[in-house]
Parts: structure tokens; sequence; C-alpha cells
């Protein structure tokens, strides 16, 4: 029977729990969310997950082996690389995040949608991490319909982007731009989308 995510977060505790005590290395940490084990790899992805936002510091001296797992064949690896790396970027101090940019935003036209909507729903806390990155960004979100994506999945796309403008959109000089981009989406395929651009323009236009 797979595991639920209801138990997997019940481990994932347990986990970072006994990582943040050093009764784990962080190794067998690193080996548990490649494992081909759903039953393993699930709760030790959300410990992962919850250790890069809770003790950055921990996870920080892997940045390489994260920034190698986004080029891995597996979807879910790469998600795993996206959301990790996405929270170690609020304690680069060394600036690794800016030579791994383009790199990183290839991955908005990842062969797997769930990869691009992890990466595109996260823009809004990388420029709370690096703001004088938020043009740089807000031109590539702006260009989605670039991608080699489908429409359908564009548009799905779209609603995560909108939910990252939330985040920044105030503090940016191209809000025109963006909210011109989100009008568009009210006639988006995506419920979802068209709900998001709603919020988002009783808000912010």
């Amino acid at each position: 029977m797979p595991i639920t995510k209801k138990d997997a977060e019940i481990q994932a505790e347990t986990i970072v729990n006994k990582i943040v005590s050093k009764k784990t290395s962080i190794s067998e940490l690193l080996d548990a969310i490649i494992s081909k084990d759903e039953s393993i790899r699930y709760p030790n992805a959300i410990a992962v997950e919850r250790i890069s936002k809770e003790h950055p510091s921990l996870l920080y001296p892997k940045w390489n082996y994260f920034t190698d797992l986004l080029k891995s064949k597996n979807a879910f690896h790469r998600g795993i690389a996206i959301t990790t790396i996405t929270n170690l970027i609020s304690i680069d101090d060394q600036n690794k995040f800016d030579k791994l940019f383009d790199e990183f935003f290839t991955h908005l036209d990842d062969a797997s949608v769930m990869v691009s909507r992890y990466l595109a729903i996260r823009c809004g806390m990388i420029t709370k991490a690096k703001p004088k990155l938020k043009s740089k960004i807000t031109e590539i979100l702006l260009h989605i319909d670039e991608s080699q994506h489908s429409q359908s999945r564009k548009d799905l796309i779209k609603g995560d982007i909108i939910e990252s403008f939330g985040e920044f959109c105030e503090d940016i000089e191209d809000k025109d731009k963006i909210i011109e981009f989100v009008k568009k989406q009210l006639q988006s395929s995506s419920p979802s989308t068209v709900k998001k651009a709603n919020k988002f323009l009783s808000e912010h236009s």
C-alpha cells in the first residue's frame, strides 16, 4: 500500500528531529530522497523541504548536490532541487544562486509541468531573498508564452506566476506590465488561474 501524505508527514517530523539532533547524517538523508522506494523517498523529501526552510545552514554546504539534482532525469528529483535551492537562497551569502540563475530558470520550461509550477510559485520567495533579481525574474515570467508547454499547461503555470507577482509587484517598476499580464488571464482556460487573476486585480490594481 502506498504511503499516505499524513504518514509521510509524521515520519518526516521524526527525520527532521534526528537530523537536527545529529542522530542521522545529512548524507543518509540525501541518499533517501533519491530512493526508488516511495515509502522512503516521500517522507525524506518532506523532511528536506522542512530542513531547508527551518534550518538552511544544515543543507547549504550541500548546495552542489542539489544543483546536480536539477539535471536528474527524474522529475521528482528536479522538483526537490527547485524547492530546496529556493529555500537555501535565504542564506546564500556566497551568491551561488547568481551563478546558477540561467540554468535554474530553464526549468520554467521543464519537460514536467510539475517542476515548472514548483519554480513559478516560488519566484516571490526568490525575489525577497535576492531583490536585485526582481526585474530579471519578472521579465522571464512575463514571457512564459515562449515556453514549449502546451497552452493548457501554460495557463496553469500563469496562475502560479500571478501568485508570485502578488508577493512583490508593489516594489517593482514593471508593475504596469504585470497588471496587463494578469488582466489577460481573466480569459484563461484554467478556472483556478481566472480566480487568481481576479484576486490579484482586486488587491493590486
